[in-house]
């Protein structure tokens, strides 16, 4: 129990700083220095003002300097960082794939707000993301280097190719994007992520439009989609694969 607890609020820390890369790495600022700042006013912040979901449910979603309200990202941001946090803990407990689908998680959320917020993913994210994966890759074996290969240039291929297909339907950024999480997941796992973001995508989409807040020629962010698919085979990805080959069979069956 006080493990979990431990582990959830390191996930709130990381989110935290989650949430300062998503607010200046589009701007292309430093996302070291110099200290937070509330985005209103520009006064530097204090430990009080730093603590993750507390300092926001304390100051009721305000500046204390200026009172301007503070977007509810920030807590969500960290609150699903360290539930993400805890559920890998507790699928994968100490170990290398904890430590590696902990930072990819981060990345994967990281590159989901930003694409929601600014419809772009930003390459910074995506290129750190391909060079880190191939680097732990060889470094720790949780997968092969020929896997993690496989999984940067298939997935990514098939995105791209669907993109010529569409004329510009996906962007170059969720092609890259996936391509970055082929090099953690393999192609296999990867490929199967799309499918599921693609199936989520179109949910959420018709619901959108039957409820008239969006029409059938706005854009859907692809990479939070995407992100979701990942997060949802890193975590059951064996549970997945069981089910997609039961069903398959189950049909050959019929």
């Amino acid at each position: 129990m006080i493990v979990n607890a431990v582990i959830f609020i390191f996930g709130l820390i990381i989110g935290s700083f989650l949430n300062v890369i998503i607010y200046r790495l589009p701007e292309d600022k430093s996302i070291i220095f110099p200290r937070s700042r509330c985005t209103s006013c520009q006064t530097e912040l204090g430990v009080i003002d730093l603590i993750p979901i507390v300092s926001f449910l304390l100051t009721k979603g305000r500046c204390r300097y200026c009172g301007a309200k503070i977007s509810y990202q920030y807590p969500l941001v960290e609150f699903l960082t360290g539930i993400i946090f805890l559920l890998l803990f507790q699928q994968y407990y100490f170990s290398i794939q904890f430590m590696i689908y902990a930072f990819l998680s981060s990345l994967l959320l990281t590159a989901a707000v930003i694409d929601l917020k600014h419809q772009i993913i930003p390459n910074r994210i995506t290129y750190f993301g391909i060079i880190t994966g191939l680097i732990l890759s060889l470094l720790f074996k949780h997968i092969t280097i020929r896997s993690a290969l496989l999984g940067l240039v298939i997935p990514a291929g098939f995105l791209l190719l669907i993109a010529v297909i569409t004329k510009g339907g996906l962007g170059m950024g969720d092609v890259k994007f996936i391509a970055m999480i082929g090099t953690y997941l393999g192609a296999k796992y990867t490929l199967i992520s799309i499918f599921i973001g693609s199936i989520v995508g179109s949910v959420i989409g018709l619901a959108l439009i039957g409820l008239g807040v969006k029409s059938r020629k706005d854009r859907v962010p692809f990479g939070p989609l995407l992100a979701l698919g990942n997060l949802l085979m890193i975590l059951y990805g064996q549970v997945i694969m069981d089910w997609y080959l039961s069903y398959k069979f189950g049909m050959l069956n019929l």
